[in-house]
């Protein structure tokens, strides 16, 4: 029973430690949400200047290109949602391994399995938070190779 348990500044101390380590894991997985805030952003950002843009001067290929470049934006933010949104569930992981660690030693029970159960998920989230990142980078060096192509085609034409 929790109320017959007595806790030593000692216990409190070692479980902290033990706690320690997820808590980097933490501070890592907050520094790469907020690199990929940042990308969401930008994908936002850039989707309300095009569209907020007036297309009526455009030529037929010059609106393809417009609503290419839309359609890779939104490919792009569909990456990004799920890379934020499985780093969001990793670092929820990480809270609930940190607590899953004291209450498995204040209610003196060995939640030894829940915990190694919980570290797994918690990578295996991480893992395709990063896949879907890379998946968003390798979108808009794709639509950047795609644009220089496009730039030097019209600087051809223009010097030709």
């Amino acid at each position: 029973m929790v109320t017959d348990l007595h806790f030593s500044n000692l216990t409190i101390s070692a479980v902290i430690q033990i706690a320690v380590a997820p808590v980097f894991l933490l501070a890592g997985i907050a520094a790469l949400l907020g690199v990929m805030t940042t990308r969401l952003g930008r994908i936002i950002d850039r989707s309300r200047r095009l569209h907020s843009s007036n297309r009526s001067n455009l030529t037929p290929a010059q609106i393809a290109l417009f609503e290419k470049e839309l359609a890779s934006l939104e490919v792009r933010g569909r990456f990004i949602n799920l890379a934020i949104t499985f780093a969001t569930s990793s670092a929820l992981m990480v809270c609930v391994v940190i607590i899953t660690i004291f209450v498995s030693q204040f209610l003196n029970t060995n939640l030894g399995e829940v915990i190694a159960g919980l570290f797994v998920l918690c990578m295996l989230a991480l893992i395709i938070a990063l896949v879907m990142f890379l998946r968003e980078v390798a979108a808009a060096a794709s639509a950047m190779r795609e644009g220089l192509v496009l730039a030097e085609r019209f600087v051809a034409k223009s010097d030709g």
